[in-house]
């Protein structure tokens, strides 16, 4: 397992490069079919990756966001997503960052979040999860009425999800926050905090995310309390305050 922790923290390193050198460079954006932004950072930093990937595990499958599928079927498979949060980054907002993660028959085994521009670099085996290599734990706050809620989009979780029941949700905790993408499950993996949820994701917003938040002794499912891999909306939080979260949200 160590060995695909330390391949990890060589991708996001080798990725990271590539990408600080376009941020707040005025890189053209282009929009996909999907409506969603790329650019040729995001292009060339999953490039990168699955070059590397490709030379030192050549056995290995890859599923990237922008380049799709390579050797489907092998047990291991490594899923990318080069810039989770590419309108923060086109925007000059430095909360964007890598997502890698490795799934072993399915299951994900080793999960890294990297913020190339502040050099934080957060990976997790579902263990233990460190940030640039010191341990990190969840909080443990355990009154909703505390918590620090994060989310990505207000929007879509009216659009996907049960968009009043959100409203119930920000109105019974302390504080909440859009900083979200990727961002959001740093800051619980880390404990600054407490609840991150997104209404829609696709494969690569989300396996690397769980080795992470399960490593660092957080909980994270799916919008209705399944397995995080079995639907299209996540919900990470510290743990004990989980079962807080689903009930409002699924009522």
């Amino acid at each position: 397992m160590q060995e695909f922790v330390d391949f990890s923290k060589e991708l996001a390193r080798a990725s990271g490069d590539i990408i600080k050198r376009y941020f707040r460079s005025g890189v053209a954006v282009e929009t996909k079919d999907d409506e969603s932004p790329v650019t040729i950072a995001d292009r060339q930093a999953e490039e990168i990756m699955r070059e590397m990937i490709m030379k030192h595990y050549p056995d290995h499958g890859i599923i990237g966001e922008e380049f799709g599928t390579h050797n489907e079927g092998a047990e291991y498979q490594w899923v990318l997503d080069p810039i989770d949060g590419t309108k923060s980054f086109v925007s000059g907002t430095f909360l964007f960052g890598t997502l890698i993660g490795l799934m072993q028959d399915g299951q994900p085994i080793v999960g890294a979040i990297h913020h190339p521009v502040t050099s934080h670099l957060l990976v997790g085996d579902g263990k233990q999860t460190q940030l640039n290599d010191e341990p990190v734990r969840v909080s443990s706050k355990r009154d909703l009425r505390q918590a620090v809620l994060c989310y990505t989009d207000f929007i879509d979780v009216g659009k996907y999800q049960n968009g009043i029941a959100f409203q119930q949700l920000m109105g019974m905790t302390r504080y909440n926050r859009t900083w979200g993408d990727c961002h959001g499950y740093f800051l619980v993996a880390t404990g600054y905090a407490d609840v991150m949820l997104d209404p829609i994701m696709h494969l690569w917003d989300i396996v690397a995310l769980i080795p992470v938040i399960e490593g660092a002794g957080g909980k994270i499912t799916s919008w209705n309390g399944g397995p995080p891999l079995s639907g299209n909306g996540i919900i990470a939080s510290n743990g004990p305050l989980h079962s807080q979260v689903l009930r409002v949200l699924i009522a």
